[in-house]
């Protein structure tokens, strides 16, 4: 099953909010997919996402108040299919922390939606509730393109198979 960990500063905002976006989408259209997220600081770890994200998405139908801060570890790279950074910064900090034997693909949450490839999420953390609203539209813009490309992908490999099934299995 395809995995993804999304990966902002401190695992409270952007990076919980892209993970219950993308978890809404993928189930909305019958999606198996592992999804989580992280931070590449530590100091929110086991804190509950900011109260201005629980709003966004509920606000959505997203029920993000079970997750958890934590920092992204080395053994995330083996784990994951792809690790996804939410800016540049911290896409620099994963290309730094990443093992040489790590797996995960790295990329930007923006490089998978088409037209705004090497664009960065903005961190809405020292802004009003608007900024929330704004990264609750880039992270669902993602979740539906990285569902459309797994769709794609799947479609792909079963007609490589001969299968010529109508559903999609991973």
């Amino acid at each position: 099953m395809p995995s993804l960990l999304f990966v902002c500063l401190g695992n409270i905002c952007r990076s919980p909010l892209a993970e219950g976006a993308l978890r809404a989408e993928a189930a909305r259209r019958g999606l198996g997919l592992v999804v989580d997220s992280a931070g590449t600081g530590n100091w929110h770890a086991g804190e509950p996402p900011d109260e201005r994200a629980v709003a966004v998405a509920a606000r959505n139908g997203v029920d993000i108040t079970a997750l958890r801060a934590r920092q992204v570890t080395r053994a995330d790279f083996a784990r994951f299919d792809h690790i996804v950074a939410l800016d540049h910064d911290n896409l620099k900090d994963l290309r730094r922390l990443g093992p040489g034997d790590g797996s995960a693909r790295l990329s930007l949450l923006l490089d998978w939606v088409p037209g705004r490839q090497g664009q960065a999420v903005a961190d809405p953390w020292f802004g009003e509730a608007e900024g929330f609203d704004a990264t609750w539209a880039d992270v669902t813009a993602a979740a539906r393109a990285i569902v459309e490309r797994q769709i794609a992908e799947g479609l792909s490999r079963e007609k490589l198979r001969g299968a010529g099934r109508a559903y999609v299995r991973f």
